[in-house]
Formats: C-alpha cells, structure tokens, sequence
C-alpha cells in the first residue's frame, strides 16, 4: 500500500514533543493511527540519532509476552538508556492488561517521552484525566482529508476528484482493493468490527440487533435532526423510558467508539444551546454506501457530512444553528473565531440562493458566512455571504 505523509498530524506530533505530558492518539478504527505513529519514529530517528527508541507494537505477537502491566513496565526500565532522550511508542496499548498501571508509572519516572494509540472504546477522551493521574495530550485522527486522497491518487483536476472522492471516502485501506465491490466489503469489515469489538465487547451489549438497526437508521440519516426518544418511536415502535435510555447510552458508544459524531444545536438568536434535536454525522461518509449501497444515493447530505468532519479537522467546535426556526447547517466555533455555513450540493436549481442565503442574512452580526457548494468557478459574494465552490474549500 502506498503511503503519504500526513504534514497535518506529524506536525501537531513535532510540536508537542518533549513536552512532559503522555501523547495519545485517538480516531476511528483504520484511520491510520499506527502508519501515524511509525512515521513520526522515523522522523525522530532522522533528527536525533543518538536517541534511545522504545517500540513496541501490540499488532505483533512478538509482544505478547508484555500483555500483562508489570512485565511491560519490566521491559521498558530494562531498556532504558541514562544520558539519553527515551521515547516510549506503544501500540494498540489496551492489549496490555492494565496499561494504566505500567503508564503511569513510567510517566511519574520522568524519564520517557510517551506516546500511545490504542482502541477508543479503552481511551475515551472523558476518561483520560481519570485514567491516566499525570497530563494527556490526545491527538484525534480522521481518516483521509479530501487534500489528502488528491495527494494519494496524485489527483490535478477538483472537480472531478471530489466526485470520485464522495464515492471512495477517506479509509485508505480500501484504496489498493481493485473493484469498488471490494473496497465496500472492506470498509463494511471495519465498521462491523468496530461494532463488535469496540463496542460489544468493551460494553457488554446483548441486544446487538438494536444496535445495528440504529447504525442502520443513521447511517441512512445523515445530518437529519435526531432524538434518543424519536429514535426510539422509530426502531421500536414506541418510546418507553427504558427504550429511549437504551437508544441514548448506544448513541453515546457510537460516538465514544468515532463511527459518528454528535452535533449540538445552537440558539443563534438567544447565543445558547437547545437540549433537543442533535445531528449525527460519519466518522467517513464510505460507511453508508458500504453498508446500505449506493442506490439513492444523496450527494448533498454526503457533502454536508465531509464539511463537516473537515471543519472538525480544522479544529472547530461545532453545533447546528437555529434562527427563527430557519436551519443553519454549521456554526464553527474557534477561540474567537466564528462562522457561519450553510452547504448546497449545487445552486442551479431556482430558488437555491434565496432559499440558502436568507437565514445567513438574518444574522446580526459580523462574523463571516459562507455557502459552500459544487459551482466550479472562484469564490464571489452575494449580499456578504461568501459564495466557495466545495472542492477549493476542502482542499484548504
């Protein structure tokens, strides 16, 4: 399989390095968290040859005899080096039976520079304060960026690589397969197991043909507005209190395991947050064909669903805007930084502009807004709302 460097991450890595904190890397099963982590080692090796590498890869069986805290800790102090930068790298670090243990130690030992990836159902980013008793940096990787699948396939023309880019996704191990059936059957292997093993198995969950009948109901909902009670109403036919509970805790492990994202709406108006109706949007938009097909396909949801992620990968807080019960698709938060986004797959259609544009124009304020939009032609302005055709938005 061909490999990139991901500029966006190893970056992110470099400058945090030597900061006394245990990195953990986090994202979606098969985002490419691993290729990740033996890049940056490559990178360190380059820069300081005289450092002493600790790697040990749980994928291997090599590593088997370390499964176990104690014995890993054992290995890691007999492998240190006085007079030198030690960095410790552990992979898929939940195979190791009380990980936590054999880390923390070695951090309080202020000794290594640690970084770790493992499963997300054993990382959750609300647990790592509690799991780990020193400081945590988490580094979230998605997978392919739209830049970055032009920059795999070496990809010139936008236009029509964000077509192809809207069928294939962003699971880059799906890319050598030769036939889209066996890129499909692919991506569809790891969200089965990503249900199965980071959810089932981390949780407990007996009632697996609940769960699969709500990815099932998501997946095919992309971006619509959505309830634990609705859902409910929907795949049981009613809404009991412990139906709705359960819907709501198997929302919260699809989205603790990043198969989907939760998008909190927002009272643009009142500047507060509603407690009902969230969007749920995919960790890579490949998930729906791969598990529903490609027949009815709506082009415009599985755009509005790589804004998205894409403006989640940029580092935004993001939520659904409300304005006088008119939609607004995004509202991307940054420090001080706000905008406001609407997505339309095309604007031919008679009354598209008007229909996009009036809830922007209803804002009182002067922070920016954008219609992104397949228009082929360079960004323009429409009453100050800034007009960007979609494949020179994701390129960045």
């Amino acid at each position: 399989m061909r490999l990139i460097r991901r500029d966006h991450y190893l970056q992110k890595l470099q400058e945090v390095k030597g900061v006394p904190d245990i990195k953990v890397i986090t994202g979606v099963r098969r985002c490419g968290k691993s290729k990740l982590l033996e890049a940056f080692i490559d990178e360190v090796r380059e820069e300081e040859p005289l450092a002493n590498i600790i790697h040990i890869n749980f994928n291997l069986t090599v590593w088997e005899k370390l499964t176990e805290y104690h014995a890993l800790h054992d290995y890691v102090e007999g492998a240190y080096v006085p007079g030198k930068n030690n960095y410790l790298f552990i992979d898929e670090v939940q195979l190791c039976k009380g990980f936590e243990k054999a880390i923390n130690s070695l951090h309080a030992s202020e000794k290594y520079d640690i970084y770790i990836t493992g499963s997300n159902a054993f990382l959750l980013s609300s647990d790592l304060a509690t799991l780990f008793t020193g400081r945590t940096y988490e580094l979230q990787i998605f997978p392919f960026s739209f830049q970055e699948f032009c920059k795999y396939f070496e990809l010139s023309d936008p236009a029509s690589a964000l077509t192809r880019y809207l069928r294939e996704g962003g699971m880059a191990g799906s890319y050598p397969y030769p036939t889209e059936k066996a890129k499909f059957d692919y991506i569809a292997s790891v969200f089965d197991t990503l249900i199965v093993r980071d959810i089932q198995q981390r949780y407990g969950v007996r009632n697996i043909g609940a769960m699969e009948r709500l990815c099932d109901f998501l997946l095919d909902n992309i971006s619509n507005l959505t309830s634990g009670r609705s859902l409910s109403a929907v795949l049981s036919g009613g809404c009991t209190e412990s139906s709705c509970r359960t819907v709501s805790t198997y929302l919260k492990y699809l989205c603790n395991s990043f198969a989907f994202y939760k998008v909190r709406r927002y009272d643009v108006r009142g500047r507060r947050y509603l407690l009902y109706d969230d969007k749920y949007y995919l960790s890579d938009h490949s998930f729906k064909y791969a598990k529903l097909g490609t027949k009815n396909a709506d082009y415009g949801r599985l755009l509005e669903n790589c804004v998205a992620v894409e403006l989640l990968r940029r580092g935004y807080q993001l939520y659904a805007g409300v304005l006088y019960k008119k939609e607004i698709d995004f509202v991307a938060i940054k420090a001080d930084e706000k905008i406001y986004i609407q997505v339309a797959y095309s604007m031919e259609e008679p009354g598209t502009l008007k229909r996009e544009t009036e809830p922007l124009l209803k804002i009182n304020d002067a922070y920016p807004k954008f219609i992104i939009c397949r228009t082929g032609q360079p960004a323009y302005q429409y009453e100050g709302v800034k007009i960007v055709d979609a494949a020179e938005w994701l390129l960045g």
